[in-house]
């Protein structure tokens, strides 16, 4: 019994050291994004409940994982080539599977079914790429002037990339560019490859247009460059969400009183457009705390690649940070009208619980690197 007692004591000292090793602004800050949506979700279920039940379960899973990863030491993650690479292409069998083995949902094959859940393997690979990009920079930081490196880095990207823009799926194909753009960038790449991207990137835009771009691609596209040629289409849908940011003016509507959000005008309040929904119902005021909440986290991931001591924590979370604030952006400028309707999650915050719990996944690294120093 006393041996018992002395072990479990042990163990809770531990336990005790490590959690106080742990960013709790930044997992404080990930906690109230979540809770946000949930509010925001409960609002709009209109009495069927599932979502939210379902994302709570989500919530409770990801913080677990991100806690049960923070004790891992993430060095022996980043000592071991083969497991990132056998990740990478479960990923990628993953993506590949959805073509034969995932229903068609709205023209799109994107998540498996599995009962009540649905899987969506891209939210995983997001994090696995970054982690591959992350392992595969820091040991050629100092060759980067080679392109060769470039052209590699970019095929691990390209080959997800491309297994996701024909299910279809744009925006999650623009947000693996972006994490690879970002992770180039602090590699250090230099002007002139800089410049030759740029014009390969415009090249593969006007190629995608005229070649591979599906007709409501191309639509919501056109509808956001000319609204008033698409009002009561593919425009219609973004016009609702600016009406219900509108309405909410600086204190909301109150939760649950949202014309927009209640009455079926806001098309998915509780995933593409629940910033409309939660800028209706809880006003400007409290949209501000929910902006607020993103800079703290992005200033804390930011102390931390300022902190690290290695190259791959640094460009882990580079890329950890370049997935939330491009997913963020696109999604918040959605519902602004500021940018075309593509189907991005704005993180923690819409409901889903494949990007839920990868980006606790996400969290969880950071946590690692934190708790046994960058």
């Amino acid at each position: 019994m006393l041996q018992i007692s002395g072990d479990w004591f042990h163990v809770s000292r531990f336990m005790l050291r490590h959690f106080k090793k742990l960013n709790w602004i930044l997992i404080g800050s990930a906690v109230f994004l979540t809770v946000m949506g949930l509010i925001s979700i409960y609002s709009s279920s209109s009495g069927e409940l599932l979502n939210f039940k379902k994302q709570l379960i989500f919530l409770g899973i990801g913080l677990t994982a991100m806690f049960l990863i923070s004790f891992f030491d993430y060095r022996s993650l980043r000592e071991n080539s083969h497991l990132i690479l056998a990740f990478y292409f479960l990923c990628i069998l993953g993506l590949a599977g959805l073509f034969f083995f995932a229903p068609e949902i709205r023209g799109t094959r994107s998540w498996y079914k599995l009962g009540m859940v649905s899987i969506d393997p891209i939210e995983f690979t997001k994090i696995v790429l970054i982690l591959l990009l992350a392992k595969y920079f820091s040991i050629r930081h100092v060759e980067m002037y080679r392109f060769r490196h470039i052209l590699l880095s970019g095929f691990y990207v390209l080959v997800p990339g491309l297994l996701v823009f024909f299910q279809p799926n744009l925006g999650s194909a623009l947000i693996l560019v972006a994490i690879w753009v970002s992770v180039l960038f602090i590699s250090g790449i230099n002007l002139r490859h800089f410049l030759v991207l740029t014009l390969i990137f415009i090249l593969l835009a006007v190629g995608s247009w005229a070649f591979l771009l599906k007709d409501y691609q191309k639509e919501r596209i056109i509808s956001f460059a000319f609204p008033q040629t698409q009002f009561l289409a593919v425009g219609w849908s973004q016009h609702q969400a600016e009406i219900a940011v509108g309405s909410g003016e600086v204190f909301g509507r109150g939760i649950g009183q949202g014309s927009q959000t209640q009455y079926g005008f806001l098309p998915e309040p509780q995933t593409d457009f629940i910033f409309a929904a939660i800028s209706e119902e809880m006003g400007f005021l409290r949209i501000a705390v929910l902006l607020m909440a993103f800079m703290v986290m992005i200033w804390q991931i930011l102390k931390l690649v300022r902190n690290s001591e290695s190259n791959f924590p640094r460009l882990f979370a580079i890329g950890f940070l370049a997935l939330l604030v491009s997913q963020a952006f696109i999604n918040i400028g959605m519902n602004l009208g500021l940018l075309p309707v593509i189907g991005i999650p704005l993180p923690f915050v819409s409901y889903g619980g494949s990007s839920l719990i990868a980006v606790f996944l996400g969290m969880g690294i950071l946590q690692s690197i934190k708790a046994h120093g960058g």
